[in-house]
């Protein structure tokens, strides 16, 4: 009866050897032909990845359907040093017959250009080469990645070059990213093919010459073209986003002209950025119905009066600095936001007793920026409502208080407070700060011990110590 039972037992374990799953031999010799491929991995990425082992159970890998490798994820760790890995992708990963997802990011010292082996590949759904990082300029066929590729990120690499046109047969494309790169150029014409496009970033490139009209047949959510060299008006094409568009910024260009009317038919949008162009004009009317708008950069433009008033529910963060605003306040759909963090006004043409503005919510608040207007009073009521302010600047008003009541916060980084009216002593809790300047006041008194040059405290007629001079 024993012999019988142990027979059992024998046949059960060869059963369960026979049918539990061990990766296909050709997807183990790409996996460890890819590994001889690295000539460096200092933190042990891929100490996993041994002969003879299952290559379903590496650290990354991922096995969906039978024996064969649908996944592989090798990342690094930007937070370590030694988080990385030197050497190239081997094309021997195209062996992985039914890959569908290949995500390489944050190796950051791989060397090579993209990978063409990749067209082979016909279950290819989702593509992450981002901060690997490649190089060279992109194929011409870099549409025989197939209609069935979904993502396709390729963000923070060294890619030069244009975008090639060939990027319209990837026709299932839902989201594209060559964020972070060298991309030269115009916007291929064959984007407006890309029905299925949800995400498009481009941003931080050297793209060039104007926006074209490419978006009357998309589906866009978010489109981001910031950092770029585009020059001309925002293309009228992109009021046909108006119902799906949550998310979109221009910033950093060269665009030029009014902000389009259009931009306030929409009504899911979140997030706007302008910022940094050459647009002109008021903004317009219709931007009292972005009532869903969170996060809105207009500065660093020539916009001009009158600002509409908007009725949004709660903005979180707002810069219309360095424009030829005059608010004479700061709006009441600011100063009624339940949720903000973050609000830059410099150069806007304010003028309150900063004494009496009293906001709904402070505690929230990470920066606040207020310089350069012709503001008076005390911030004292309002800082000491944060709890976790980062940077306060008021530099360029007409502010008045003792220094030497204000508390600062464990948070605060950034204190600027020059060319205003301040009086007393600096306090020693200064120096924890990471930026001070003072400069240009009425204080008076020794200064304690910083870390700060003399140019944060100049213009005090009676400070003194070091580093400035000794007292008497």
């Amino acid at each position: 009866m024993k012999s019988f039972i142990l027979f059992l037992s024998l046949l059960t374990l060869q059963c369960l050897r026979a049918t539990s799953r061990t990766c296909h031999v050709d997807d183990e010799t790409g996996l460890l032909e890819f590994k001889r491929g690295i000539t460096h991995d200092p933190s042990g990425i891929l100490a996993s990845w041994k002969p003879g082992t299952d290559c379903c159970t590496w650290a990354g890998i991922t096995c969906l359907y039978n024996d064969r490798v649908t996944a592989v994820w090798v990342q690094g760790q930007p937070d370590k040093p030694d988080g990385f890995l030197s050497g190239t992708i081997s094309p021997s990963l195209a062996k992985l017959r039914s890959l569908d997802g290949l995500y390489l990011t944050d190796l950051r010292n791989i060397t090579g250009q993209f990978p063409v082996w990749l067209y082979g590949l016909s279950n290819l759904t989702y593509v992450y080469l981002q901060n690997v990082p490649l190089s060279g300029r992109l194929p011409t066929d870099i549409g025989k990645l197939g209609a069935q590729l979904r993502y396709f990120f390729l963000q923070r690499n060294r890619f030069t070059g244009p975008i090639p046109g060939s990027i319209s047969e990837i026709a299932g494309l839902r989201e594209f990213s060559l964020a972070g790169n060298f991309i030269t150029g115009k916007l291929p014409i064959g984007i407006r093919s890309l029905k299925n496009l949800t995400l498009l970033w481009l941003q931080d490139n050297q793209l060039s010459k104007p926006i074209p009209e490419v978006f009357s047949s998309l589906k866009l959510r978010y489109l981001n073209l910031s950092g770029n060299k585009f020059s001309g008006k925002i293309p009228n094409s992109i009021s046909s986003l108006s119902s799906t568009l949550a998310y979109l910024e221009l910033a950093h260009n060269s665009l030029s002209g009014q902000i389009p009317s259009f931009l306030g038919n929409f009504q899911k949008l979140d997030t706007l950025d302008l910022s940094h162009n050459n647009l002109t004009g008021p903004v317009p009317k219709t931007f009292s119905n972005l009532t869903k708008i969170f996060n809105l950069d207009l500065s660093h433009n020539s916009l001009s009066d009158p600002f509409p008033a908007m009725n949004v529910r709660g903005i979180e963060s707002l810069d219309l600095s360095y424009n030829n605003f005059h608010l004479g306040k700061i709006p009441n759909w600011v100063t009624l936001s339940p949720i903000i963090y973050s609000l830059k006004l410099v150069k806007c043409g304010i003028k309150i007793n900063l004494t009496n503005w009293k906001p709904k919510e402070a505690y929230f608040y990470d920066f606040i920026d207020l310089s350069e207007n012709q503001i008076s009073g005390s911030p004292i009521p309002l800082l000491n409502r944060t709890d976790y302010l980062i940077s306060f600047r008021a530099a360029g008003n007409r502010v008045s208080f003792d220094l030497g009541k204000l508390s600062i916060v464990g948070t605060m980084k950034d204190l600027e407070l020059s060319r205003n009216s301040i009086f007393g002593g600096v306090p020693s809790s200064v120096s924890g700060l990471q930026s001070l300047d003072l400069s240009r006041n009425r204080l008076c008194g020794r200064l304690p011990a910083t870390k700060f040059p003399a140019s944060s405290f100049v213009g005090n007629n009676c400070l003194c110590g070091s580093p400035l001079l000794p007292c008497k």
